[in-house]
């Protein structure tokens, strides 16, 4: 809504799109269980992943685990298995100190100092990365394009995502990198407690069922339109998948053919379904918005049932841009009372 909260949006977007854009044809892609089953934990290396790549042969057990693109390193922790190298946090860390919050808590029971951290706001660092020595890269939730992906395994066998640049979920990313790292069956009992765990809370709620919903942002510099995740990311796929909100006419037409679409503000009337907002910025941003006389017309708007997160230090931003393992506790306790209030005044 800011232009820093569209900084961060279009940041987002824009690395997306020009990773979706680094030669992915939908042929080459294998959307299904997006690793061959080798017999869960403990499985006898090697191992096979596949992935939009093609396939990655890791040919023991990794010893040294390198992280890329975000949520990687919580696959990897939430398994008991501490990175030698992780992205760090720029954006929704409480402290900045480049850690979120819960995997600070997992590094603290697993009595692990934290791994080395690099900026990947301009892309992968490779050299830090292979300075790491790492004997397995996992980047199943990741943007990395053909380049990124032939360079990083010239230094380790990489683990790279099954479909979409950005299209991994919470639970591909445990199952894939768990998979890797000879651990499949572990992660799947994982995404089975914290699936169980996301209904458990969604029964205590009785306004998160039907509503129209959808990942926005807004410039509040140009209110010429409304930008929104598509149901390929995995933001807009858990408040549908998972909260049981209605996907919007609008976002289901953009297709998944990419991850961000936008409707024009004169063509509003096309957001009539749209009645519950998630969204990054201020209350001055949204005050913005509300007085606009076009955006003012969509439900959401109209009924205030809008979820403002801070787009700087806020740790539920985090957990809701980007559902990963470690975060979902934090996201069950922080965000979903928010969805639910907003959705009370859809109602």
């Amino acid at each position: 809504m800011s232009v820093r909260a569209l900084a961060v949006a279009t940041t987002l977007a824009g690395s997306l799109v020009l990773a979706a854009c680094g030669g992915v044809a939908a042929d080459q892609t294998d959307p299904g269980p997006a690793a061959e089953d080798q017999g869960g934990s403990g499985a006898a290396f090697p191992v096979t992943v596949q992935h939009a790549y093609g396939e990655t042969v890791i040919p023991e057990q990794p010893e040294r685990i390198a992280t890329v693109g975000w949520s990687n390193q919580e696959a990897a922790l939430a398994l008991g298995e501490v990175p030698v190298i992780m992205e760090k946090a720029t954006w929704g860390d409480d402290d900045g100190d480049g850690v979120l919050p819960w995997v600070e808590q997992k590094l603290t029971e697993l009595g692990a100092e934290t791994p080395a951290m690099y900026d990947g706001t301009d892309g992968v660092d490779f050299e830090a990365v292979a300075d790491s020595a790492p004997d397995v890269i996992l980047a199943a939730y990741s943007g990395l394009s053909q380049d990124d992906y032939d360079t990083l395994s010239q230094i380790a066998p990489v683990v790279a995502y099954p479909d979409v640049a950005w299209g991994t979920t919470w639970q591909e990313t445990l199952t894939l990198n768990g998979t890797a790292l000879g651990k499949q069956a572990e992660a799947q009992a994982l995404v089975d407690d914290y699936e169980n765990q996301i209904q458990e809370a969604v029964q205590g709620y009785e306004n998160l069922d039907g509503q129209g919903a959808a990942f926005t942002w807004f410039d509040v510099d140009d209110l010429s339109q409304v930008g929104f995740y598509t149901t390929v990311d995995p933001r807009a796929r858990f408040l549908s998948e998972q909260l049981g909100l209605a996907v919007p006419e609008a976002v289901a037409a953009a297709g998944e053919e990419v991850f961000n679409s936008n409707v024009s503000a004169e063509a509003v009337d096309t957001l009539s379904d749209l009645e519950v907002i998630v969204t990054y910025g201020t209350e001055a941003d949204l005050a913005t918005v509300r007085e606009d006389p076009l955006l003012s017309r969509i439900p959401a708007v109209k009924n205030g049932a809008i979820v403002v997160l801070d787009d700087v230090a806020d740790p539920t931003l985090a957990a809701a841009a980007n559902p990963s393992p470690l975060g979902i506790p934090y996201l069950i306790e922080n965000y979903l009372p928010l969805i639910e209030e907003a959705a009370a005044k859809a109602n």
